[in-house]
């Protein structure tokens, strides 16, 4: 058979396609991992034209019977590709006919590769956020497991990188587990959208056959049909929707990584990478570099060029279908690649993280970082809090000055400062006791955190 007469479309044409273009026309080389999503819309789909009598019933289940058996073949390994085929939608059609002969050519009765394209990239992406939103609560699952391990352990707390104030390391793990509570809502938002049937649009113009989009929508899990053929099979918002939600998610991720590259350094040294997520150096034997978190940083860059890459294909395309778009699916399928190993990683990291409660306590203790407090106290008393904060600048410039922390000033020089510092008694004021003091819905106090953590319990019995 030539080339020609394996072309679909070949009938209009008397040149055969050139080499070079089949090369650069080809999409078959990527496109492959839809097939599942393929075959799941073109059986439901052989099956509602038997079922509307566009096709005879038994050529529906021949149809539907020789779409398995592919399914079953790629999924062996044992079917042969072949890059004339163009992409996986003729891949199928063509086994399709080997298998069950000319019947086989029924398949593509009122429908277009354009509306089988959107069909089949909608399910991948629909699957792919159901994968998604499992693996980002298995690592959430791990951030509660250490909040939990960790409640009654002090640590300071950075803003611009500078000790700021005490907190219970459980609340620094909830903090990384909230934001990614919003990735998830993301996802499941996301969904919605994605969650739109366009086959039954065909080219742009939908079809002359009596078809029965809403039976298939059913059958696929759609929640709905789209409404407009033209935006139906142009439309590419719900993969740049999709790419945002992972690079949002990756640069969430990377925000913990970084985290943990610093705290792990030997100038912080208060966490503890386990030693099967680092690697050695080639040279240097006594380094142990956090390969895993800097790999989860890097990465988030390329889901960043994979969403910028997505925005830039669609800008100029004039409505409907262009073969632009062929280009909207790597940045998503590596998208999605990428983002399920770092959450692999992670959700397997998290849980062996050791803590050096010690040294986290004693930091703690560093940098005059019950100031606030002090401050408060002396609002509480009646001082405004512009001047409050005044009169503590003060007094963490004298114990600069003379190489004391709070406890380490006496009564007469507090007074010296301002007789109101010897009633508020800032040596007094413990990391521990400044963390309880933050005793409000979200605060760092004890009972807070505790309240969050029997929500966030009942919260994952839910998702399992």
């Amino acid at each position: 058979m030539s080339k020609k007469e394996k072309k679909a479309w070949s009938g209009r044409f008397t040149q055969t396609t050139r080499p070079v273009v089949e090369r650069f026309n080809a999409s078959l080389g990527f496109d492959r991992r839809l097939y599942r999503q393929d075959i799941r819309g073109s059986v439901v789909h052989a099956i509602m034209l038997g079922r509307q009598g566009i096709i005879p019933e038994k050529d529906a289940k021949r149809i539907a019977g020789g779409l398995k058996r592919i399914e079953g073949e790629i999924d062996r390994g044992e079917f042969r590709f072949d890059i004339a085929d163009e992409d996986i939608h003729m891949a199928v059609e063509r086994r399709l006919k080997e298998i069950i002969g000319p019947v086989g050519g029924r398949l593509h009765t009122a429908r277009s590769r354009n509306d089988q394209v959107a069909t089949s990239f909608r399910l991948f992406i629909r699957d792919a956020i159901d994968e998604l939103t499992g693996k980002i609560r298995k690592l959430q699952s791990a951030l509660f497991a250490k909040a939990r391990e960790h409640l009654d352990t002090i640590a300071p707390a950075y803003t611009h990188m500078q000790m700021a104030q005490p907190i219970r390391l459980a609340h620094w793990f909830l903090a990384h587990f909230t934001a990614l509570d919003r990735d998830v809502e993301r996802l499941g938002d996301a969904r919605k959208r994605v969650n739109v049937l366009p086959l039954g649009s065909a080219a742009l113009a939908g079809t002359n056959f009596p078809i029965d989009r809403d039976w298939v929508a059913r059958e696929l899990g759609f929640d709905s049909v789209s409404k407009n053929s033209i935006d139906a099979v142009g439309d590419r918002d719900f993969a740049a929707e999709f790419l945002f939600d992972v690079a949002m998610t990756g640069v969430h991720l990377s925000r913990f990584a970084e985290e943990l590259i610093i705290f792990s350094t030997s100038e912080f040294g208060v966490i503890d990478l386990p030693d099967a997520f680092c690697t050695g150096s080639s040279i240097m034997p006594q380094k142990k570099n956090p390969d895993v978190p800097e790999l989860v940083r890097g990465k988030t860059g390329r889901l960043i060029g994979h969403l910028v890459s997505m925005l830039v294909v669609m800008k100029g395309l004039p409505l409907a279908y262009n073969k632009d778009l062929q280009e909207d699916k790597e940045p998503v399928f590596d998208a999605f690649d990428q983002l399920s190993i770092s959450l692999e990683a992670l959700a397997e990291l998290t849980p062996e993280l050791k803590a050096d409660v010690k040294k986290l306590a004693g930091r703690a203790e560093d940098g005059f970082m019950t100031a606030v407090d002090v401050a408060d106290r002396l609002t509480m008393m009646g001082t405004p809090f512009r001047e409050s904060h005044a009169i503590v600048g003060k007094l963490v410039r004298a114990c600069i000055e003379k190489g004391v922390g709070f406890s380490g000033m006496t009564a007469k020089e507090l007074g010296a400062i301002d007789p109101r510092l010897v009633k508020v008694k800032p040596g007094g004021i413990t990391p521990q006791k400044s963390a309880d003091g933050k005793d409000t819905e979200g605060g760092t106090a004890r009972r807070r955190i505790v309240q969050r953590l029997k929500e966030i319990e009942k919260e994952i019995k839910k998702w399992r």
